[in-house]
């Protein structure tokens, strides 16, 4: 009988002489292996884009933003085996896929910006972070009564007004403004490449391509448009000898991730509790996302195996930190591709897994990425950014506006002081330094505001309530 989309599959294979369920079906290695690189070119894209928002923002060189592209992949290799495999008290066992989470980067990007912190700083802070996300995960069934679909949708709309910025400048060739030393000082000048025409119109055909895959494309086609519209728009870039792969010839074959690479952690307590602010965000999206995945492999889940999902993105965090990079989330754009294969193997996804530590440890890939033009990542990113914050809006539509009539009220003030530091970056140029990790990322302030905003005029719902929303929002 032919399975159809979205539906349990009747699997009879056999495990140790039982009857599998789909779930921890495994499939002949071959057509594993295959579907787990499937799911790894669906996530690849977003995967990557984070390292490189952050890696050009903080201005580091090509062979450090490679290797950072490196210990990306491979510290999401290691967390996609414990979220699918599980380990101990760690791990949902569900076909997860992990990455590093979009709504770290404002965070993460006004840490690294200050002096003496750069990218120590911001590991140390994604350290105690996870640790602090392991922690909690029990009590998620609490905190989650702050977080009902008029704080979650507002943060998540936040996060992709913050970043289509980044995704803006990135079309425009890359900052305004640049650096320039002139008699030993540095003075910030009008960089002469933002807006330039070719870039303009490499950014406009990978948005095109993007647009046309996913209008006429099949289901595997749409699953991966953003990272063939970035090839796309990367081969006729290099076709007019606009990209560069002469570091790529030069770079080791084959290297290890290496913990620490780029110095120990630095501990600083602002930073520390706007990543911790970040985490908490994560594990509520998270919890969505594992209850919508529970609904579509058609295995319901505890609550002690939603807290071990959780304590998995703490763990996976803390990983990433020691090996170099940043806090990771599992990934929901697989869900999709879940649904529409009709997978249900939690194996595929550790497929995924043991693809994603492979590419980590070679570097050559790693130059070509680092090698793309900004504004070829720049069409990709208006869509990727744009649609994180049309999955905000999405669930503000289902917020309720006529019992709870404040709800208005909490969403503008919200956004108002979200916006603060992407319309207006000197708003708070007097505050003392330590609070530039919050008052920097409007993520955080936005966040906070939310939370104490729902919680003065709504009260605090209750857990079930929430995950009940939560679940039908990200399904």
């Amino acid at each position: 009988m032919r399975q159809s989309p979205g539906q349990p599959s009747p699997t009879s294979s056999t495990i140790t002489g039982a009857v599998a369920d789909p779930v921890n079906e495994f499939l002949p290695l071959p057509r594993l292996f295959a579907l787990g690189l499937q799911h790894l070119l669906v996530m690849y894209a977003g995967a990557i884009a984070v390292p490189l928002i952050v890696g050009n923002a903080l201005g580091l060189s090509k062979s450090d933003l490679s290797y950072l592209v490196n210990c990306d992949l491979f510290a999401a290799g290691i967390g996609t085996l414990i979220q699918s495999l599980g380990f101990l008290i760690f791990g949902i066992r569900l076909p997860v896929m992990m990455g590093v989470t979009f709504a770290a980067v404002a965070p993460m990007i006004a840490i690294g910006v200050e002096p003496g912190m750069g990218l120590p700083g911001i590991f140390g802070a994604s350290i105690v972070s996870g640790v602090f996300g392991i922690a909690v995960a029990p009590l998620m069934g609490r905190l989650l009564g702050l977080f009902p679909r008029v704080v979650t949708g507002t943060v998540i709309m936040l996060i992709g007004f913050s970043l289509l910025s980044v995704g803006i400048n990135w079309a425009a060739g890359g900052q305004q403004m640049v650096p320039q030393v002139v008699d030993g000082v540095k003075h910030m000048v009008p960089n002469p490449a933002f807006g330039d025409p070719f870039g303009l119109a490499i950014a406009a055909l990978v948005l095109v391509t993007i647009l046309l895959l996913t209008k006429f494309g099949n289901a595997l086609l749409c699953n991966i448009a953003v990272l063939l519209g970035i090839v796309t728009g990367t081969l006729v870039a290099a076709a007019f000898g606009k990209v560069s792969l002469a570091d790529a010839s030069a770079a080791p074959l084959m290297t290890l991730v290496t913990p620490f690479y780029f110095g120990m952690p630095k501990f600083e307590l602002s930073a520390i509790i706007s990543m911790c602010i970040v985490i908490v965000i994560t594990l509520v999206e998270s919890t969505g996302m594992f209850l919508a995945l529970a609904h579509v492999v058609g295995k319901p889940i505890s609550r002690n195996e939603l807290t071990n999902g959780l304590r998995a993105d703490g763990l996976a965090t803390v990983v990433a930190g020691v090996f170099n990079t940043f806090p990771h989330t599992s990934f929901s754009q697989n869900i999709g591709l879940v649904s529409i294969t009709g997978v249900r193997s939690r194996y595929v996804a550790a497929a995924g897994g043991v693809l994603l530590i492979v590419l980590g440890l070679f570097p050559k890939l790693s130059y070509v990425v680092a090698s793309v033009p900004q504004y070829v990542l720049g069409g990709a990113g208006i869509v990727m950014f744009g649609m994180v914050a049309a999955a905000g809006i999405r669930m503000l539509g289902m917020v309720d506006f006529q019992q709870q009539r404040h709800n208005l009220l909490i969403i503008a003030v919200s956004v108002g002081f979200g916006m603060m530091p992407t319309l207006a970056p000197a708003f708070f140029h007097h505050f003392p330094d330590w609070t530039r990790p919050i008052t920097h990322s409007g993520i955080v302030m936005g966040t906070l505001v939310a939370v104490v905003l729902n919680a003065w005029f709504n009260g605090i719902r209750g857990s079930h309530e929430v995950m009940h929303g939560a679940a039908a929002a990200a399904h």
